[in-house]
């Protein structure tokens, strides 16, 4: 599928739509940076010949990007779905390497956050 402006521009455009859920904030703020450290770590792991720290950190990864689709499932505005494979490989890719660090560098996780705890303040209380 054709994402107008390209993809990173495209995800970050819905982006704060689909991460309003406190849950899946603080899921996300711990998973992402686990996932990257898993895909990072397997690459060197590969790199120098040690297949079994590379099936553990692929694990790892694997194990992150789960618990953020657990995340993912809370939300009210559900992600597009995925238009096959190469489009799962470069959405996650994107989400994980780009789009989310952008997201709380640009202090919208903290936004988001924020108002999660307001809204469920005000139906709680």
């Amino acid at each position: 599928m054709a994402r107008e402006g390209g993809l990173i521009r495209w995800q970050w455009q819905g982006y704060d739509r689909n991460h309003r859920d406190r849950l899946n904030l603080v899921l996300h703020m711990l998973a992402v940076p686990a996932f990257i450290a898993g895909v990072l770590a397997a690459v060197t792991s590969l790199v120098h010949g040690q297949w079994l720290a590379a099936g553990v950190s692929v694990v790892v990864a694997v194990a992150a990007f789960a618990v953020q689709g657990v995340g993912h499932k809370r939300e009210a505005e559900a992600p597009i779905p995925f238009d096959g494979p190469a489009d799962f490989i470069g959405r996650v890719l994107i989400e994980q390497f780009i789009t989310f660090p952008r997201f709380v560098l640009s202090g919208g996780w903290l936004n988001n956050l924020i108002s999660a705890d307001s809204n469920s303040r005000n139906r709680h209380g």
